[in-house]
């Protein structure tokens, strides 16, 4: 009996197996292993459509599995991993939130069932976005959540369940790398507890990197899959990449549209040999490679940011050289020889060029435009940009093309070539050339024609120059009515208009409105204001009721209010307290180069003479106006003595020196041969003492929104100009600089400040308590759009001496941390601080921004690109340096309007501690203090 049983039992499963192989594919629709590759599960099941194909019917005899689209190996797909195995750091990312995820909201993880099929322990990708937008204020926006799960996509930390599709915020299947594998758990009671105390931090760490992660989910498309914005954050990225500075704004968005993705994961990859054919330029986008030369070796080591390939396609000859990668997972930018000669040959079809006698005098591109009509009709024209010239040509094209003509009168035609001109003309063709040149515009007549055709041809010349002049003020604004030059020119235009209306009395119109114009102009300067630099940081400020010549008497410096700083506020402050009934009669003034400055110089010995000079004294002024005073020798240099002892030498040409010191920094005068006797002054140490308990006592967002009314003051009181100034070198232009000088001096004092009073409180309670005040008060200077004192404030807790203090840290409450690691996200300086800078494009103004960063912006521009070029102004220059002079208004256009916190009792305290800050500027001070109060542990 027992036989026959076993018998029928192996008969029986002979039977099923037989019958499981010859239905294997009927099968396998109804449920799926946990590896297998399924179709689109947005697409009919059984409808495949392979990229470039258009859909087919599959017949059951092919399977339900649809022919992946094989990439070149090196684009890749977007949904595949980049390396075989995840990092170290994203695996344990995974594991953290798979935990979390199954600890709090198991039921995202589970089997499910999609045309006819079973899809094991997946997520859905929206519910994935919903999920982490829950767990983090840090996460703003869905976009950036995709890009935080896409982080996690690239390197298998989680995977498509067909490997098909990139992480989308749509309803597809995504599943972890450990349930993918079948090796996933649950997770035992400890391990939750574990991982959502690591949570946050791991979302911190992937809001860092999601960005990058979407950039190279984009890169890693085939050009033609890349929709319109996709292909506006490549080229906003191209940007700021060093290597393609010198290429027009035309060019980076071509390359934007063909630019392809390649990633090598091991060190010592050779990328091309010597001698190879050149058929790609490439971009380093990540890492670094070693430039080889046979029988020589290593010559040079690339990095981020720089290029190589490009020659061989230029001169269609053998690679010259081999490239060998230096680092593990590098990651390139690369374009196809096709793609470039195609590039190049539209650019030079595009580029016109306009001679006078033999020489190249304009050169224009030529750019394609779209002009929507009413009856919603597309007509198609193209338009010139300016692209390099000589100053008078380019003056005579900008009269010709864009005054009074249709580029002003077509919103969707976006021009900026008289905007950018008038704002960046001081560096090729300054006051004291434009105006003869447009005097000289205004008078010219042709010679010969119809005569009314001479008496038209008159006229518009002078029609153009009169509508220029108007634009010309309302662009450039308070530096047009105070330029002594174009006041000059103005009297002389007017002058010239007045006798041309008896012949044109169409001109009329134009000459009230230039009558209008010089009536606004101040008068010539009396009686100054005066300045006092007894110290570099105390000024005196003269009331909004004093104006540069308003009795014809000089008020004592006694009558003046001392305070850090000076600038001028625009827009409405919304509260004036009982306390301040007196303050709002005192808004700042923008300094002018006349004003008067009373400031002391030292010696040697530590004594000091004071003087009275004008800012826009020069170096040389201020040496010769101490030796005339004390009857001293010859050969005297001026010299900054910094706290740290530094010594730094002005030029002769250097101007407004007071404004331009350091910190703590003292102005010196002596013999050069004695300039090695030189010491701080012993006031130059900064305090002895921590104001935290001043501090404790302070409203944090009384205190940050008082900190916002300072510096919205300063950075109203900045003209573009003074950047333009600060970039090229004022020296070169003989102009001040210093409402820009206080504005960046006020980022390195509250960053200092920040400093200073952590390492001057002993008691370890008392830090954290002021730990836990600076970062409120960051947070309070975040909401209030004060970006520049938000970034000082954490960039002084960043501060090695402070970020060492790991007992003081260790004490932080967790929420705190969090709120810290969240700013410090904000500020990740990767790809060019890309989070900060997505994060202030949506903001409205008023916006107060990172000031250090918008100066390093055009320090990047003016040194990776020439001025002239062949004797050319090098205008696609002036057009990225006008691009950042317009973010800057964008950020002030507004008045500052935010609702104030509660009134308390001391606002005055208040206002006057944030406008007075007393910092210790010398960082090895700043440390010993910190290593005293927590030493190196053993």
């Amino acid at each position: 009996m027992q036989v026959v049983r076993v018998l029928l039992l192996s008969c029986h499963r002979r039977q099923s197996f037989t019958l499981k192989c010859r239905n294997r594919q009927y099968m396998e629709g109804i449920i799926t292993p946990l590896t297998s590759g399924l179709g689109d599960i947005e697409a009919n099941p059984w409808i495949r459509a392979d990229a470039g194909q258009p859909p087919t019917m599959m017949s059951p005899s092919q399977g339900t599995v649809p022919q992946q689209h094989h990439e070149s190996p090196e684009t890749g797909s977007p949904a595949t991993p980049l390396m075989p195995t995840p990092s170290e750091k994203l695996a344990h990312a995974g594991r953290v939130v798979r935990t979390v995820i199954l600890a709090k909201v198991p039921q995202m993880v589970r089997d499910r069932k999609y045309h006819l099929r079973t899809y094991r322990r997946c997520m859905v990708g929206s519910e994935m976005v919903d999920w982490l937008m829950d767990q983090s204020a840090l996460v703003h926006t869905r976009m950036q959540a995709v890009g935080m799960w896409q982080a996690l996509l690239e390197e298998g930390v989680i995977s498509h369940v067909c490997q098909e599709h990139q992480f989308k915020d749509k309803y597809l299947f995504y599943r972890f790398r450990d349930d993918d594998t079948g090796m996933g758990s649950m997770p035992s009671t400890a391990e939750k507890k574990e991982c959502e105390e690591e949570l946050q931090d791991t979302l911190v760490m992937l809001s860092q990197i999601g960005p990058d992660a979407m950039m190279r989910m984009i890169l890693r498309k085939l050009p033609h899959d890349r929709s319109v914005d996709e292909l506006e954050i490549i080229y906003e990225e191209l940007l700021h990449i060093k290597a393609l500075t010198h290429l027009s704004n035309t060019v980076k968005r071509e390359l934007a549209s063909v630019l392809k993705f390649e990633s090598h994961a091991r060190a010592g990859t050779i990328l091309f040999n010597q001698g190879d054919e050149g058929t790609s330029w490439y971009i380093i986008l990540k890492g670094s490679v070693n430039v080889v030369i046979y029988g020589k070796g290593v010559v040079c080591t690339l990095h981020e940011g720089d290029d190589f390939g490009k020659l061989a396609l230029v001169n269609d000859a053998p690679r010259a050289a081999s490239i060998v990668l230096r680092e593990d997972n590098c990651q390139f930018l690369r374009v196809d020889k096709d793609d470039f000669n195609r590039i190049l040959r539209d650019v030079e079809a595009n580029t016109v060029r306009l001679k006078e006698h033999g020489q190249d005098v304009l050169v224009l591109e030529k750019i394609p435009a779209n002009n929507h009509m009413d009856n919603d009709e597309h007509t198609h024209f193209s338009r010139y940009s300016v692209m390099a010239g000589t100053p008078e040509k380019m003056l005579e094209h900008l009269l010709e093309t864009r005054v009074d003509s249709r580029w002003n009168d077509e919103p969707t035609v976006t021009d900026t070539f008289m905007e950018d001109f008038l704002l960046t003309h001081s560096v090729f063709m300054p006051c004291n050339q434009l105006c003869p040149a447009l005097m000289a515009y205004y008078h010219a007549e042709v010679r010969t024609g119809p005569d009314q055709e001479l008496v038209d041809y008159a006229l518009a010349n002078k029609k153009r120059v009169l509508q220029m002049v108007q634009q010309w003020s309302r662009i450039v604004g308070d530096a047009f009515i105070e330029s002594k030059t174009i006041k000059a020119f103005l009297e002389e235009l007017c002058l010239a208009v007045s006798e041309d209306c008896q012949t044109w009395p169409e001109l009329k119109e134009d000459l009230a409105a230039l009558e209008k114009l010089m009536s606004s102009m101040p008068e010539p300067d009396g009686d100054l204001p005066v300045f006092l630099s007894l110290t570099p940081s105390s000024i005196l400020v003269p009331t909004i009721g004093w104006r540069d010549n308003s009795n014809g008497d000089a008020k004592p410096v006694s009558t003046l209010r001392k305070v850090r700083s000076r600038a001028s506020i625009s827009g409405t402050l919304r509260r004036v307290p009982k306390e301040l009934s007196e303050e709002k009669q005192t808004r700042r003034r923008r300094i002018k180069p006349s004003d008067e400055n009373i400031f002391k110089v030292y010696f040697a010995d530590h004594t000091y003479s004071t003087l009275r000079l004008a800012i826009s004294a020069s170096a040389e002024e201020t040496v010769q106006s101490t030796a005339e005073k004390l009857c001293l020798g010859e050969d005297l240099v001026l010299c900054e003595v910094k706290s740290t002892g530094e010594r730094v030498v002005l030029k002769e040409s250097d101007v407004s020196v007071t404004t331009g010191l350091s910190l703590n920094g003292r102005l010196f005068i002596a013999p050069r041969e004695h300039l090695d006797s030189l010491t701080p002054l012993p006031e130059q140490e900064g305090p002895k003492q921590s104001t935290c308990a001043t501090i404790e006592l302070m409203s944090s967002r009384e205190m940050a929104y008082q900190m916002t009314l300072y510096d919205w003051e300063l950075f109203n009181c900045v003209h573009e100009n003074e950047l333009i100034y600060h970039i090229f070198g004022r020296h070169k232009f003989g102009k001040i600089t210093s409402n820009l000088d206080l504005l960046l001096r006020r980022f390195n004092e509250v960053q200092f400040w920040v400093v200073t009073e952590m390492c001057l409180t002993p008691q370890v309670g008392k830090r954290v308590q002021l730990l836990r005040k600076f970062i409120k008060i960051a947070a309070y200077c975040k909401e209030y759009q004060n970006l520049n004192a938000f970034f000082a404030i954490i960039m002084g807790l960043g501060n090695i001496a402070v970020s060492r203090l790991s007992q003081t840290w260790e004490r932080l409450p967790n929420k705190f941390k969090r709120m810290f690691a969240e700013f410090e996200s904000f500020m990740d300086p990767s790809r060019n601080h890309r989070v900060y800078r997505l994060a202030v494009s949506k903001l409205p103004p008023p916006i107060i921004p990172f000031i250090p960063l918008l100066m390093k912006d055009m320090t990047f521009t003016h040194e990776g690109n020439k001025t002239y070029y062949d004797g050319l102004v090098n205008f696609e220059k002036m057009h990225m340096i006008s691009s950042t002079i317009r973010t800057i208004r964008h950020c002030g256009s507004e008045p500052f309007n935010f609702d104030p916190p509660p009134v308390v009792k001391n606002i005055q305290e208040v206002r006057n501690y944030v406008r007075s800050l007393n910092v210790i500027d010398n960082q090895r001070t700043l440390t010993q203090l910190s290593h005293k109060l927590e030493p190196r542990r053993s």
